[in-house]
């Protein structure tokens, strides 16, 4: 397969720092202030959006060369263990994180959201505004998830 490039479109900012806190962000306020090569423009018509999915890498986490035997999720041993595909975990190829966040401000550049789960100085890759008809409405999954996610996006 033939590699490719991602410049980083902006950076997050908050009071998160460390990779190891990884649960209770539901509350957390992060500003992303886009480049200023988009323009002051380029945000215009996201504060008409309730959520935006941001894209970012996981840059403070090692690329492992080997993705190939299952893990038991967040690394614990009373977890069934899954496949690389089958979590959402930083420890992936290409580190690429997706979170749908509460848009709370738009101003030139800079995008103020709540509920992002990337430290502070995390690059961003991209933003797409939420748009109902691409959310699932019958999504399923195993009851163990709902069970270890319940504090994640707690306040």
């Amino acid at each position: 397969m033939s590699s490719f490039e991602i410049t980083p479109i902006g950076t997050v900012r908050n009071d998160r720092t460390d990779v190891q806190d990884t649960d209770h962000w539901g509350a957390v306020r992060s500003t992303i202030t886009v480049d200023e090569r988009f323009g002051d423009a380029c945000l215009q018509g996201l504060e008409g959006f309730s959520h935006v999915e941001v894209l970012f890498v996981f840059d403070r986490f090692p690329e492992q060369d080997d993705h190939r035997e299952p893990r038991p999720y967040r690394g614990r041993a009373d977890l069934p263990p899954v496949g690389v595909f089958a979590g959402r975990g930083p420890r992936r190829p290409n580190r690429i994180g997706v979170t749908t966040c509460a848009v709370e401000s738009v101003d030139g550049r800079v995008l103020t959201v709540v509920g992002l789960d990337a430290v502070s100085g995390t690059p961003v890759v991209d933003l797409k505004p939420a748009m109902a008809e691409f959310i699932p409405s019958n999504i399923e999954q195993p009851s163990w998830v709902g069970d270890l996610m319940a504090e994640y996006f707690r306040p």
